[in-house]
């Protein structure tokens, strides 16, 4: 399936972003809350733990920043990649990257493009989540320098950034069964990082 953009803007109701955040809204606050339970802010030890859940989950997705089809919907996106930053970000904690748990989610085989954008949607809204995340790293002592460069905001402002995604999703000419599959691929997202949650921080 070639992904093509419509010329006239979604209006509100048309939505896809607004549609998927009130499909995924249970999931995604079910998530947050089991992410806050484990306490990923309460030392180094446990930050530790949450960035090996990060890398993990975005090792998952790598392949996404790379795919020229997303690109050519997204231009900017290998700029939204984070997998480097978790990367350095655990080099500062001297941590090890995670061994390799097996396949990734997207390898290099083909890839679905719907449900592609639908593990977009979760990843490049956790990255518009992560301002309150941000703080609490920096009260452990970390910046976008030493420790939680995978947290910072991204130079043009968090918001716009996530509004650049929303307005690229919302404006792709799907039909009614590759809609069904961008929704399936955020719930799998989420999934997975619940997953990875149990895991890493238990």
């Amino acid at each position: 399936m070639a992904i093509t953009t419509r010329h006239e803007p979604a209006t509100t109701e048309q939505s896809r972003a607004k549609r998927l955040k009130a499909a995924t809204i249970a999931v995604h606050e079910t998530l947050d809350q089991r992410i806050m339970a484990a306490e990923p802010f309460r030392d180094r030890d446990r930050y530790g733990r949450f960035l090996w859940m990060q890398y993990e989950f975005h090792r998952d997705i790598d392949a996404l920043y790379r795919h020229p089809a997303l690109e050519a919907v997204l231009p900017d996106l290998a700029g939204r990649r984070r997998l480097d930053a978790i990367a350095h970000d655990l080099d500062h904690l001297a941590l090890p990257i995670p061994e390799d748990g097996g396949a990734p989610a997207f390898g290099a085989g083909p890839i679905d493009l719907p449900t592609a954008f639908g593990w977009l949607y979760v990843a490049e809204g956790s990255n518009l989540g992560a301002a309150f995340l941000y703080k609490a790293a920096v009260a452990l002592g970390f910046d976008a320098s030493h420790g939680a460069r995978h947290l910072a905001g991204h130079p043009d402002g968090r918001a716009r950034h996530w509004r650049e995604f929303t307005a690229a999703l919302d404006t792709l000419d799907l039909s009614e069964d590759e809609d069904a599959r961008v929704s399936a691929g955020a719930r799998a997202a989420f999934s997975r990082v619940h997953e990875l949650v149990g895991a890493t921080l238990g």
